[in-house]
């Protein structure tokens, strides 16, 4: 599964302004809102925090997938948030997190959240400057074209 087609420009914030965990995740929910994408904010944000108590979605390297499903998505929802700065999420590796691979899928179809979890998964294990090209992004369009460029390369 290829993650790019999935992405898209109203789903993905260039620039973070939250600095703890939970404000990041709420952050998250009120910009898909604002967009669009969603319309029950908080029922989005309380699932993803409900999630990260069970234990950190940081994977390392600077990045985090938190993830969730939520009824009204009927297509699975899957963003990106940048923190410039970087944030403590829990990571094994005790560094910041600055990528947010922020995934929402319908509780109807249980394997597409794991496809999507495995391709992100797949895709943070085999790049090595993933985090930095993401973070020296400028615009949305930008990291769409990077994360299609990056999957490119894992297939050569």
């Amino acid at each position: 599964m290829k993650l790019h087609p999935l992405l898209k420009e109203a789903t993905i914030i260039v620039d973070l302004r939250s600095l703890e965990r939970d404000a990041i995740l709420e952050e998250m929910a009120r910009f898909l809102k604002e967009k669009d994408v969603i319309s029950q904010e908080k029922e989005l944000s309380e699932k993803l925090i409900q999630r990260e108590n069970l234990g950190s979605t940081a994977v390392g390297k600077g990045i985090s997938i938190p993830h969730c499903k939520l009824k009204e998505v009927k297509n699975a929802v899957v963003g990106i948030a940048i923190s410039k700065k970087g944030v403590d999420f829990g990571s094994a590796d005790k560094k910041p997190t600055h990528i947010f691979f922020l995934v929402i899928t319908s509780p109807e179809n249980p394997s597409l959240n794991l496809q999507i979890l495995a391709a992100i998964a797949q895709l943070v294990r085999k790049s090595s400057s993933l985090t930095r090209k993401i973070t020296g992004a400028k615009s949305p369009g930008k990291v769409i074209d990077i994360i299609r460029e990056e999957e490119e390369n894992l297939n050569e």
